[in-house]
This record gives structure tokens, sequence and C-alpha cells, in this order.
């Protein structure tokens, strides 16, 4: 069985300055790039099995600079969907709502009506982790995509609920590795970096 490698973007203006970012499709800031080209290292001469990029700008870019030749868009590799958050950052959040926690409330629909809670973001894992299943038979997968998506993901990857994602901080432009130890997915590495 294969490794499930997980790669997020490299730095926005906004991961820069905490706002929330999912549908926004900033670009890579010139320290995002470097970051993402950094990585290129730490994949090159391994073969994949499957490479999967969320479909926004920041990751395919990533994705490209790392070297990850033939990365297929999915759409469930989208970020959390803010809502009314797009573009906020927490302090400011915590202006009218003192006690808000992304991981176990969610966020209020925006002006489309979108918005996420944690269940739904983790339905959108689980479906991911379905779909790279068989891959894994054959080899390493990687994911490339964004921070709390990938929270979601490693936590229902190891079993657990959504909201359990708050336990793994993951920094732009960095590889991580989810593998398997006596039959049991486990974390192998974690915020990597060359």
């Amino acid at each position: 069985m294969g490794d499930l490698l997980l790669v997020r973007h490299g730095e926005t203006e906004w991961s820069v300055s905490g706002q929330h970012t999912s549908f926004t499709d900033l670009p890579l800031t010139p320290h995002g790039e470097e970051q993402a080209k950094s990585l290129a290292p730490l994949l090159s001469g391994r073969p994949f099995a499957l490479v999967l990029t969320s479909p926004l700008g920041r990751a395919r870019r990533t994705a490209d600079l790392a070297g990850l030749v033939g990365a297929v868009p999915d759409a469930d590799l989208h970020e959390w969907d803010y809502g009314a958050y797009e573009g906020v950052t927490t302090v400011e959040i915590h202006r009218t709502r003192p006690g808000w926690d992304l991981w176990t409330d969610g966020v209020p629909p925006g002006p489309e009506g979108h918005g996420e809670s944690p269940g739904q973001v983790g339905a959108r894992a689980d479906r991911v982790l379905a779909r790279v299943e068989p891959a894994l038979a054959d080899g390493d997968v990687v994911l490339v995509a964004h921070a709390h998506f990938l929270r979601v993901l490693t936590a229902r990857r190891l079993g657990l609920p959504p909201a359990e994602g708050r336990l793994f901080q993951l920094a732009t432009g960095t590889l991580s590795r989810l593998s398997t130890e006596h039959g049991r997915p486990v974390i192998a590495e974690w915020n990597t970096r060359p």
C-alpha cells in the first residue's frame, strides 16, 4: 500500500494576513512560488499512482512548480467554503461573534448562500479518500490542496471526526505524509520543508 502525500499550496497574500480564502482565487506570492519550487526535490524521482489537485489556481500552480506532472483537478479538494466569512480574519469575526470556532460552528452562508459545516467538509474528504483508495494499492498518491481541507482529510483518514482537524496545524508550501503501521493509518511526516 502506498502513502498519501499532502501538499499545501504556497503562500498567498491572504494566507499571510490570515483572511479566510476559499473560492477567492488569489495567486501565489513570490515567496509562495519559491515555497512550491522548493518541494520539487522532495517529490522528484518518485512514481505516483495518482496526483489530484484542487481546481483553484494557487493549488494548480503549486503542483506545477513542484514538478507534479499530470495532476488532475478534483472539485472535492477545494478549500472549506467560508461563506459569509470569505476574506475575513478570525480576529474580525470575533468582534461580532466572540465564541465562534470554525471547527465546531462552521460558517454562515454568504450572499450566494454558500458556507460549510465541519460535517460537510468531512463528507467531501471522505469522498476524496474513497476515490484515492484504489490508487493507493498501486503506489503513492499526492493531493495538492488547502490547509483547512487537508486538516479535515487527515482527521478522517485517521478515523477521527472532521472537527479534530483542528489538531493538525498545516503551514504553506509544505509536504506531509500519511502512511500505515500495522494496517492502521498514521502520520509519518508533517509540515516538511526542504
